[in-house]
């Protein structure tokens, strides 16, 4: 080891944190613009151009590197100002842009970028497949998917090279980054576009199926979902040791002397082991002062493995702001007109349903689905689908003249890759019509080691049609749409075909996947049957989310209400496939349900032009509903 081993990476929102993080000691500072960045809640936050240059200019006349983040989702109104952005960085010339939408790889390249880039947590890199693929687009580092555990970091740098930023200080969000969309439904203001209003810090109840009262529990609060703030303070040896290159600290809204004491004590700490790692000591005196100036209590978060309720704030006492509270969610209003989108010639979407295991999938071809999506994630009480049920399911799926999609679970880390490679090698002999997956990682696995159709679900966040480009000349045929996406910005994507463009139109959507465990606050006999019934998260505007366990012991927390676009499908029409997401449903709920939208297409393409929305239908729709419906971000003119 020798000095610069490692980077100690401070943040700055503004121009006097920067010169406190400089001053006190960082190797690196990361900070945003006024624009295309993930902390835009604050007015009096980030940088101008003219200040990013000089920013630039000082960190370098101070031998300090600076990283530029272009890290939210982008539209495609956005590209233009997007493409005049990454020209004025390229001639400033920061260290690297840390960025999060794919459609920034296609960008750098046709703007002969020269700058490194850095794939952002946003980016949920969780695997060695999709360093791989990052790294053909010019990604030289990732900042590493929080529930990863320093031993699973070693092995992706050992396995690929990569530099690996990992989060060593600060707030920390429960869900997997870029796969929570609990604030852009429910507000318009999305986690994934800067604006986040933290759902997972409102107070919850638990609350059984068809029950009123709320169960009693272990926790001493109700903020089931409040992480503490990450500090690996204690654990720096093993930190270093690990391989990771950069030690990120979190806090770009926080003030110069906060900043200035969490990053003098991490220099002093990582100097004296760099120059004598047998002799090294922790400085109970530097422990004591960054614990007395801690925002929330501390944790080590998953760095050591799942750290279970111990990582959670319950009681609320430490939470420096609530940037929300509870709402309801938005139902299905009676005012709202989408402009009927049908053209001659045109051909009308593919009714598409994703089911969770046989007999949901012969009610399904019965009631006239064209695509049936299988596999992935299964949750109780479904059990994974055997390749015997996949090779039953392609069967019956052929004798309706049906399709059959197999589908991967959105995170998949070292044991769902393996997995994966398995089944991919016997669907080249099942001989499916497809493989959906989720994120960038099994897409190269599947375009590696399979001939077969390549789909990609909504979790890869398409919000622009450059990221379109970027899937299909991954060998993509279909993408489905974010489930944050306005109706303006569906429309946008569709016209713009790029790629055929899929858009879930009703069903129950995630909010959140986590790794902690939410049984872990209920009394030890109800843990013990805790997936044997539904239990649902109250929050305190009165809306349930189902809590769905899957496979991999990952919670998936639902919405309140499921999505209904069953009125608007007429605006909808241009689109090459549209979905229902049936694995929360029974065989007869989801038969009825695909029923209903099959109907609804044959009357678009008898009627055309003249369609016009029979409302007797939604009735019949909603008393057959297991939950409330609602239409979620499609409301919104744009997802902020």
């Amino acid at each position: 080891m020798i000095p610069n081993y490692v980077e100690l990476l401070a943040p700055a929102g503004t121009w006097d944190v920067l010169e406190a993080a400089v001053a006190a000691g960082a190797d690196a500072v990361y900070l945003g613009g006024k624009r295309f960045n993930m902390r835009l809640h604050r007015t009096d936050a980030n940088f101008d151009d003219e200040m990013l240059k000089k920013a630039v200019q000082y960190a370098h006349d101070h031998n300090v590197r600076l990283y530029i983040t272009v890290n939210n989702l982008i539209n495609d109104n956005e590209l233009i100002g997007m493409r005049s952005y990454l020209q004025f960085l390229n001639e400033i010339q920061p260290d690297a842009l840390i960025v999060q939408d794919l459609a920034i790889l296609e960008l750098a390249r046709e703007l002969r970028l020269t700058l490194p880039l850095h794939a952002s947590v946003m980016m949920n890199t969780h695997n060695e497949h999709a360093v791989r693929l990052l790294q053909k687009y010019g990604i030289s580092r990732v900042v590493a998917n929080r529930e990863m555990a320093l031993t699973q970091l070693t092995l992706l740098k050992e396995r690929t090279g990569i530099e690996i930023e990992y989060f060593v200080h600060g707030d920390m969000c429960v869900a997997h980054s870029g796969q929570c969309t609990h604030s852009g439904i429910v507000f318009g203001q999305s986690s994934n576009r800067g604006r986040c209003l933290k759902p997972c810090r409102w107070p919850y109840q638990f609350i059984g199926a068809g029950q009123d009262a709320p169960i009693a529990h272990n926790e001493p609060g109700p903020y089931k979902l409040a992480l503490k703030d990450m500090c690996m303070y204690r654990n720096l040896p093993d930190l270093i040791q690990s391989g990771v290159c950069s030690f990120k600290i979190e806090g770009r809204m926080r003030t110069a002397d906060f900043i200035t004491k969490i990053v003098s004590i991490y220099r002093r700490a990582i100097d004296r082991y760099i120059n004598d790692p047998t002799g090294y000591f922790i400085d109970e005196q530097d422990w004591q002062e960054l614990y007395n100036s801690r925002v929330r209590d501390f944790s080590t978060c998953y760095a050591f493995g799942n750290p279970g309720s111990s990582a959670v704030g319950y009681t609320g006492k430490r939470e420096p702001r609530f940037f929300s509270q509870a709402v309801k969610e938005a139902g299905i209003p009676e005012n709202l007109q989408i402009a009927n989108s049908y053209q001659q010639n045109t051909a009308l979407p593919k009714l598409s349903v994703r089911v969770a295991d046989l007999p949901s999938l012969h009610e399904v071809c019965q009631a006239g689905a064209d695509v049936i999506y299988i596999g992935g994630e299964a949750f109780y009480p479904a059990k994974p689908w055997t390749l015997q049920e996949i090779k039953e399911g392609l069967s019956i799926a052929r004798r309706y003249n049906a399709k059959i999609v197999v589908t991967t679970p959105r995170v998949t880390t070292e044991r769902e890759c393996q997995e994966l490679i398995q089944l991919f090698t016997s669907l080249n002999e099942l001989r499916p019509d497809g493989i959906m997956t989720s994120n960038p990682g099994s897409l190269s696995l599947a375009g590696s080691l399979t001939q077969l159709p390549l789909y990609t679900d909504a979790s890869f966040n398409p919000f622009n049609h450059i990221t379109l480009q970027f899937l299909k000349k991954q060998g993509v045929c279909q993408a489905a749409i974010s489930t944050e996406a306005t109706y303006t910005e569906v429309s946008k994507l569709a016209a713009s075909h790029s790629l055929d463009c899929e858009l879930i139109v009703h069903g129950s959507l995630e909010a959140m996947i986590t790794d902690h465990d939410l049984s872990l606050s209920l009394p030890e006999a109800q843990r013990i049957n805790f997936w044997k019934q539904e239990y649902s998260l109250l929050d305190s505007a009165g809306e349930r989310h189902l809590i769905c366990k899957d496979q991999y012991n990952r919670s998936h927390i639902l919405f309140g209400k499921d999505l209904c676009l069953l009125p608007y499908l007429s605006g909808l029409a241009h689109l090459a496939s549209w979905r229902l997401e049936g694995q929360h449903y029974s065989p007869e709920q989801i038969g009825f349900i695909t029923r209903i939208y099959r109907q609804e297409l044959i009357r678009l393409k008898e009627q055309k032009e003249n369609y016009i929305f029979n409302s007797a239908i939604l009735k019949e729709l909603i008393s057959h509903s297991p939950r409330e419906l609602g239409i979620g971000a499609f409301r919104y003119r744009q997802s902020r």
